[in-house]
């Protein structure tokens, strides 16, 4: 998907950032929801009723939620530790929520960070995962490679005294591209990924792999390539001492000259960003 011209939201943006709203509407629901003792699959299955519930019955990927030191993936070696578990939430304890459904053929990727009660230690890893948001926009304008970017993401977590916890994802990715997802009545699923998105994604795949390009951003070769045009979900996820923050939502990536227009994130007006302004405002 390509997009040039006036800053609008084109209708197909429109689209997707709807259901990109409507999944951040479902972490904050949850979230207000959640009280000691709740386990992540009843936290994992609170966010799939309440999607359910509002039309939403295909997903890129099925919710997930990470309680305590698992919010910073520690002791993850293989992709089945991503699935939610029994381990149950107690107060002061970090979480986080993360979905990626599909409604009326758009996709959205999100990734809410919370603690029960509070956790200063959390707090401030989303306090500094504002540098990284604008660090990412500023380089994918310059043109710099995705491999590039994700190694000066890197190096930021490094002055700012953190891990890169993203690492520890499929490939270790920071991003993958989204697309429309063609609408069925019923999508089987694959491991907790909807199997008409992994066809998008594979053919992606293909297709970059014959153009030179690749729909994941990691830290490899693959990625050693300016960002393709089209939407990405970003995801930059820090960790310090079995704590971890993240945030996740898309940003578009456009062919346009014009720097602003080259790339921009689809919404401002989201949770993490919210809490920035706040500060900044309170700060004055």
């Amino acid at each position: 998907m390509t997009t040039a011209g006036p800053r609008e939201l084109a209708s197909d943006l429109r689209g997707f950032q709807r259901v990109q709203r409507l999944a951040y509407e479902c972490a904050q629901e949850v979230a207000a929801r959640l009280k000691p003792g709740v386990t992540e699959r009843e936290a994992a299955r609170m966010q799939r009723e309440w999607l359910r519930a509002r039309g939403v019955r295909d997903w890129f990927h099925l919710p997930f939620a990470w309680f305590g030191d698992r919010t910073a993936f520690v002791g993850f070696r293989v992709p089945l530790q991503f699935f939610p578990t029994d381990r149950r939430l107690e107060p002061g304890m970090p979480f986080i929520l993360d979905m990626a459904p599909v409604f009326e053929g758009f996709t959205a990727d999100i990734g809410y960070s919370g603690a029960l009660g509070g956790h200063p230690l959390q707090e401030l890893l989303m306090d500094d995962l504002e540098a990284h948001r604008e660090l990412i926009l500023r380089e994918v304008r310059e043109g710099r490679s995705l491999r590039e970017i994700y190694q000066d993401v890197d190096r930021l977590m490094v002055r700012q005294g953190y891990a890169n916890r993203h690492r520890a994802y499929p490939f270790g990715v920071i991003a993958h591209k989204v697309d429309r997802v063609r609408e069925r009545r019923w999508s089987p699923r694959l491991f907790g990924f909807g199997t008409q998105a992994l066809k998008g994604l594979a053919s992606d795949a293909l297709h970059g792999h014959r153009e030179g390009w690749s729909p994941l951003w990691s830290p490899y070769r693959f990625s050693d390539h300016p960002p393709w045009p089209g939407l990405w979900a970003v995801e930059p996820h820090l960790g310090f001492r079995g704590t971890g923050a993240k945030f996740e939502e898309i940003l578009v990536v456009t062919d346009s000259r014009d720097p602003a227009e080259s790339a921009f994130w689809l919404d401002d007006d989201l949770p993490h960003v919210r809490r920035w302004a706040r500060r900044k405002a309170e700060e004055k």
